[in-house]
């Protein structure tokens, strides 16, 4: 383990050297079988995550919660900015004869299956038709789901870098990216339009409160089975490489793994590139976040937004299979950066439709969404989103080519950590101010500012209706926008010259025999 910083090989001094070229091409050939396993896995590890994002939306559709209590569902997803403290761990403590990630994953998936089903036979009662949900209950429970999801992307994104063979390691981030949201369109558009009673009237014609094509409870229960179903199909017929046969391995234990991580920390450029990726997606958070909220509350129908969440699904499957020969190549990140200004312009195409949404959809007080405006939303919704997801796809197998296979789980955890922590925290930050911001007043007394549901109860009494005067969304996208510019302007250049430089600056010097990346650094 390194005692000092004198003890390791001076990176700084390869500041201008490049990534040899590998000398074998990327080729499946004797890794499909693997390459569909990992999206599987990635796929179980998504269903939450959409869980996660559906239900804001089913409860916003109910009216029975704000702002704020959205923002207090959203440390559900948490986990996932927090499991770096547990990663060294996971990467550290494992079960040889079973193999360093199988002792992790099949437990992990077990429980993960047993709490669904648990889940599945209270969701009634947590999540009624009709009444205030138990929101604490809900909170609680998708806490530890995603609790055991996190710790499943850190074992799955470590198994990923030696699973495939080496020259295939660039399309890790291709199966995150096909199964994540592959999963999460199960989780999210799948739950939420099986489940809706309104989607089953209007296009299965049943009878008004039949109830949805099949109920919560059905549909989580079929999860949690699945996923019990592959966890024991994986831990009987997989078999894990030994990771103690692999070039340069080196065994360490917890308190030196922990050790790693700070040696990694301490790099002056990862904290530069770790307040990059805290901040990198504020310029965009109040309209990927808040936006389909705001058009809930406008009128339109969360099965609706749904269905054409579908489209965006479908897409992710297929925008990898084109774009890969663009994020597997040596500079991912150069296509990052190009879009970035564009994706921050794209977001005020959201601003005009959720201002001009109410006038659009409703006549004479009443819900009529022409078709033309399915068209337009669709196009705002499908285009943010494409921009989106193929950021997403040079941003991991960025990840990917930074990260040191010995310690995967700690190297994709630490990056992916930096990034998802600063899209949570932006989110249930930008969730407080758009409610703080928000002004509104009673029609029939300017006295009464609405601001609590016994003003609001009191308004509707006397025959008002709560109005709002000033709206936070518009305010806070603004805000973001602002940020966002300013975050491309101090970061392009700066991210640009760390893609250039050889891999093995990433990767700390341990006591063991060097390896042919490293021999690159040593001799410049």
């Amino acid at each position: 383990m390194t005692k000092s910083i004198k003890n390791r090989v001076d990176l700084e001094g390869c500041e201008g050297t490049r990534s040899k070229p590998t000398s074998e091409k990327p080729n499946l050939d004797g890794d499909w079988f693997n390459f569909y396993l990992l999206i599987i896995l990635y796929i179980i590890q998504g269903i939450p995550v959409g869980l996660s994002g559906a239900l804001p939306i089913i409860l916003q559709s109910k009216k029975m919660v704000t702002y704020e209590d959205q923002a207090a569902f959203s440390i559900s997803l948490w986990p996932y900015s927090m499991k770096l403290l547990w990663a060294p761990v996971v990467d550290a403590l494992y079960v040889k004869c079973i193999g360093r990630r199988k002792c992790w994953l099949i437990p992990l998936q077990l429980l993960m299956g047993l709490l669904v089903l648990y889940v599945a036979n209270n969701i009634d009662d947590w999540l009624p038709e009709s009444g205030k949900p138990n929101l604490k209950m809900l909170i609680i429970v998708v806490f530890v789901v995603n609790i055991l999801s996190a710790t499943q992307d850190i074992v799955v994104d470590g198994w990923a870098l030696t699973m495939l063979n080496k020259k295939n390691v660039g399309y890790a981030s291709t199966c995150n990216s096909v199964g994540v949201p592959f999963g999460m369109f199960i989780g999210s558009v799948c739950f939420t339009l099986l489940v809706s009673d309104q989607f089953n009237t209007t296009y299965f014609r049943a009878t008004p409160g039949a109830g949805g094509l099949i109920s919560m409870k059905s549909f989580l229960y079929f999860y949690g089975t699945t996923t019990l179903v592959i966890t024991s199909i994986v831990a009987i017929f997989k078999k894990e490489k030994d990771s103690r046969l692999e070039d340069g391995y080196v065994n360490i234990n917890v308190f030196q793994n922990y050790k790693l991580l700070w040696d990694i920390l301490k790099l002056p450029r990862i904290r530069v590139l770790a307040l990059a990726l805290l901040t990198t997606r504020i310029g965009y958070t109040a309209t990927d976040n808040v936006s389909n909220l705001k058009l809930i509350d406008a009128g339109v129908s969360k099965d609706d937004i749904m269905i054409i969440t579908t489209a965006l699904y479908i897409i992710k499957c297929i925008l990898p299979i084109f774009v890969s020969k663009y994020i597997t190549g040596p500079k991912p990140m150069s296509y990052f950066l190009k879009i970035t200004p564009f994706r921050l312009i794209w977001c005020t195409t959201y601003v005009l439709l959720i201002y001009y949404t109410p006038s659009l959809i409703r006549k004479d007080g009443l819900v009529t969404v022409p078709t033309y405006y399915y068209f337009i939303m669709g196009l705002v919704l499908i285009t943010n989103e494409v921009l989106n997801f193929f950021m997403l796809l040079t941003l991991f197998a960025f990840f990917c080519r930074l990260s040191d296979p010995r310690f995967g789980g700690t190297y994709m955890t630490l990056f992916n950590t930096f990034f998802y922590l600063g899209f949570l925290l932006s989110n249930t930050l930008v969730l407080k101010l758009v409610a703080f911001l928000t002004f509104s007043k009673c029609s029939n007394n300017d006295q009464n500012n609405c601001t609590t549901p016994d003003l609001k109860n009191l308004c509707k009494t006397n025959g008002g209706s709560c109005v709002v005067s000033v709206d936070g969304y518009y305010i806070v996208v603004f805000i973001s926008l602002i940020i966002g510019f300013v975050w491309y302007c101090v970061f392009k250049n700066i991210i640009k010259k760390y893609q250039s430089l050889n891999a093995s600056y990433w990767i700390i010097n341990m006591k063991r025999p060097v390896t042919a990346v490293e021999s690159c650094l040593i001799s410049t």
